[in-house]
């Protein structure tokens, strides 16, 4: 059922994927972290903090399952879905690197408002209020499906917009009572 990607078997290289978009977390969150000690020196205030461990680990069964399924399930390679759902996934890359070269240093993983600062609204935000959320809607749905490993696209996704349902909520809350240009 597997087949291979340069001459390597197909699950390896998935395997090889989830690695790096682990390893590209792992490092986006050391970032987060830098901009939210610099953040709160300058004034910023965190909300909702309840729902942000629940976030973690969605993300990091996430990962996980993406793996587990393929090797325990056996699921099998289909080039054309592949590369589609690379596609996918390339498209959130670039809007993901947009998003995060637009906020600068007001991009972390948690939900931060400076009081009184402006919202953004050029790059991405331009057209999307939360782009980042869309790269994450985009990602859950395609990493999985690079190798057919549908019932974890399918829980995730569903998980996932449980959980944006709340973030959103709290954000926009927090942006409308905090940021100058609030819709609150």
């Amino acid at each position: 059922m597997n087949g291979t990607v340069f001459g390597v078997d197909s699950r390896m290289v998935f395997t090889l994927l989830v690695i790096v978009v682990a390893i590209q977390r792992v490092w986006e969150l050391g970032v987060s972290a830098r901009h939210l000690r610099a953040l709160k020196a300058g004034g910023a205030i965190e909300v909702g903090t309840r729902h942000y461990p629940w976030m973690v680990a969605l993300h990091t069964v996430f990962l996980v399952s993406c793996v587990t399924e393929v090797w325990l399930l056996d699921r099998p390679w289909q080039p054309v879905l592949a590369v589609f759902a690379m596609l996918i996934l390339g498209a959130a890359l670039m809007l993901r690197w947009w998003t995060l070269a637009t906020l600068g240093e007001r991009w972390t993983t948690r939900v931060v408002v400076v009081p009184g600062e402006e919202l953004v609204t050029s790059g991405p935000y331009r057209w999307l209020r939360h782009p980042n959320y869309l790269v994450v809607v985009m990602e859950i749905a395609a990493i999985p499906m690079v190798h057919c490993a549908w019932l974890t696209a399918a829980v995730f996704t569903i998980a996932n917009l449980v959980l944006l349902r709340e973030r959103i909520r709290v954000e926009e809350g927090a942006l409308g009572r905090l940021a100058a240009g609030g819709s609150s």
